[in-house]
């Protein structure tokens, strides 16, 4: 039986979502997480469309009804300061969650599941920086691949594993083995070593442990929160489809990716503005090649946040589809991202400077 893809298990989701009410959230970008925080703790947060305000630095709101943009906004930001929360820890692309006594306190690791299962559901990105290994053990798959590197900090216990992966003859690593009894006891892999080769396999046992095991209460409430909106169910349901949506992806934004996600609103054929449009989209497509050869004072990313209030194309897909259209008055480009909407203008070299500036 063929797999659904992960647009339309999202789009299943999101059927749960209640239309008719709204939980609103009060957000300021010098602080988005405590906006975030506040939001989702909420009593009376719950399936609901979600209403985002922006207030600016000097706390006045900003104008305009939230059909997408600013709430895309919300979450691209949210799912950027989620990285960073002492809750995670390992590299940047790859992290993974420890314990931490004020996270438990303070609920922060169901929140934490709640945010991502929210986010993707609602049409924002992913978290784009869970280990591989984490999201296989939510999903309840059984790979594990982390290696040493995947320890953020080098330490006493890393030196330790370091030392065990290099010993060189079967006397060496029971010698490693014994010195360092404690720790591997504490993690459940000491042993009797009888080969040299087993040292991959201690390494291994001890990484999983560190990484997974340890950690497993925390774990264990992420997994309450991201079942939200029954994304968990998902995910466990659809491992090889759903559980990209967590990880990083290495795929960059290429120039063409841009340019055919945005569809030309063009005036009639053979008019003179429809003449001046399509020399508009030469323009347009030689700035996108600027800014993947880094010649731009932009990135794709950057142009797609300003049009969009995404830097990626979020698992659910772009709704409604963007599109271009064109400025004749005007010495800005300007972005609706309520409505996927991005008005370029018809000069080269002021829409190379300007969408510069304004990204």
């Amino acid at each position: 039986m063929e797999q659904p893809s992960a647009a339309e298990i999202i789009a299943n989701l999101a059927s749960q979502i209640d239309h008719h009410a709204i939980s609103r959230f009060n957000i300021c970008r010098s602080d988005i997480w405590d906006g975030a925080v506040r939001g989702f703790k909420r009593g009376t947060f719950s399936e609901k469309d979600l209403f985002v305000k922006f207030s600016d630095d000097g706390g006045r709101l900003e104008e305009g009804i939230d059909t997408g943009g600013p709430k895309r906004e919300f979450l691209s930001l949210l799912m950027k300061r989620l990285s960073q929360r002492p809750i995670f820890d390992g590299p940047t692309d790859s992290r993974y969650l420890v314990y931490n006594s004020a996270a438990v306190r303070e609920n922060e690791y169901s929140l934490a599941g709640k945010m991502i299962s929210v986010s993707i559901v609602h049409g924002g990105p992913g978290p784009n920086f869970l280990s591989k290994d984490l999201v296989s053990y939510i999903s309840g798959q059984s790979s594990f691949n982390s290696s040493v590197e995947d320890i953020k900090e080098l330490s006493y216990r890393d030196i330790v594993i370091f030392q065990i992966l290099n010993a060189s003859s079967l006397e060496n690593l029971q010698d490693q083995m014994l010195k360092n009894s404690t720790m591997l006891q504490t993690a459940g892999c000491f042993r009797n070593v009888t080969s040299v080769q087993e040292k991959h396999s201690v390494v291994r046992e001890y990484l999983r442990w560190y990484i997974i095991e340890r950690n497993h209460s925390a774990i264990e409430r992420f997994k309450e929160g991201l079942n939200c909106l029954h994304f968990l169910t998902a995910l466990q349901q659809h491992p090889a489809v759903m559980a990209p949506l967590l990880c990083h992806l290495d795929k960059q934004l290429s120039a063409m990716d841009i340019e055919h996600l945005f569809k030309p609103d063009l005036s009639e054929a053979g008019t003179n503005k429809r003449n001046q449009e399509e020399k508009t989209i030469s323009f347009w497509a030689d700035y996108l090649l600027d800014c993947e050869e880094n010649s731009s004072g932009a990135t794709l990313e950057d142009i797609l946040m300003f049009a969009t209030g995404v830097p990626s194309i979020p698992p659910a897909g772009l709704e409604p589809l963007p599109q271009l259209q064109f400025l004749v008055d005007s010495k800005f480009p300007m972005a609706n991202t309520c409505a996927n909407i991005l008005k370029l203008i018809n000069s080269w070299v002021s829409l190379n400077q300007k969408l510069k500036e304004s990204c």
